[in-house]
């Protein structure tokens, strides 16, 4: 046998080399040992809910969408930034909100309000029907975010429900006043006490003196919801065209 050491020729029953005194049976050994495959150490996985981000949630960002997908947002966005002007620069008194199509959209869920607090008393009978416009686009914006994974559809559903500040100003604005026709050809100042909702409301609260503080309130409300909505939509095109880039 040869010598791994030394390269020295001899018998093969030696145990040990005749010539540098290397042990073969230590050498193999530790040969054997540096040869033994060692799995890497790998740490335990985290915890789903400490590795939850919902930054995630809110941008994200499917890559496998078809670039249509990209421009037919990005058109849907343009035209909601531009009527979403046109409701800001509408003055109270025009009432543009309640002769645009979205009013036609809310006043199904504005009625059905009335009907699911009627159990509840006449001023949340009343209020129902605020808070049921209200609900819709925002339980639209959470199953959306939550359910379907789509934070674009959840930015366009916050643009609806801040729509309905816009749409409800008005109503708030006439409390005092009582001129603006009402469901059913009516009037407010031909109608029995508590058909027109915010004036019963304002009067039952004692609120009715600032009624058109309480209206530039809501238009307020409804600029600062759809500043929100225009960014966020704004920050998904951006990262969804990047990600296709």
């Amino acid at each position: 046998m040869i010598c791994p050491k030394c390269n020295h020729t001899q018998k093969e029953e030696n145990s040990e080399c005749e010539k540098c005194g290397l042990i073969f049976a230590k050498y193999d050994a530790r040969l054997n040992s540096q040869n033994t495959y060692i799995a890497p150490s790998v740490s335990p996985p985290k915890d789903a809910d400490a590795s939850f981000s919902l930054s995630d949630v809110i941008f994200h960002i499917k890559s496998d969408e078809s670039i249509y997908v990209f421009y037919g947002r990005l058109v849907f966005m343009i035209g909601i930034i531009f009527w979403g002007f046109k409701f800001i620069l509408s003055p109270i008194e025009s009432n543009y909100a309640a002769d645009s199509f979205m009013h036609l959209v809310n006043l199904p869920f504005h009625e059905a309000g009335h009907i699911f607090f009627r159990p509840f008393g006449s001023f949340m009978t009343s209020l129902g029907g605020t808070i049921g416009q209200f609900t819709m686009p925002l339980a639209c914006c959470v199953v959306l975010l939550i359910k379907t994974r789509d934070p674009f559809g959840a930015s366009a559903s916050l643009w609806w429900f801040g729509q309905n500040f816009f749409d409800i100003a008005p109503y708030i604005d006439d409390a005092r006043s009582l001129n603006l026709p009402l469901l059913g050809g009516n009037f407010g100042h031909s109608s029995p006490y508590g058909f027109h909702d915010w004036e019963y409301l304002l009067t039952e609260s004692g609120l009715l003196r600032f009624d058109h503080l309480i209206a530039k309130s809501a238009v307020a409300m409804g600029i600062i919801t759809f500043t929100l909505s225009f960014a966020w939509g704004g920050i998904l095109l951006y990262k969804q065209f990047k990600s296709r880039s």
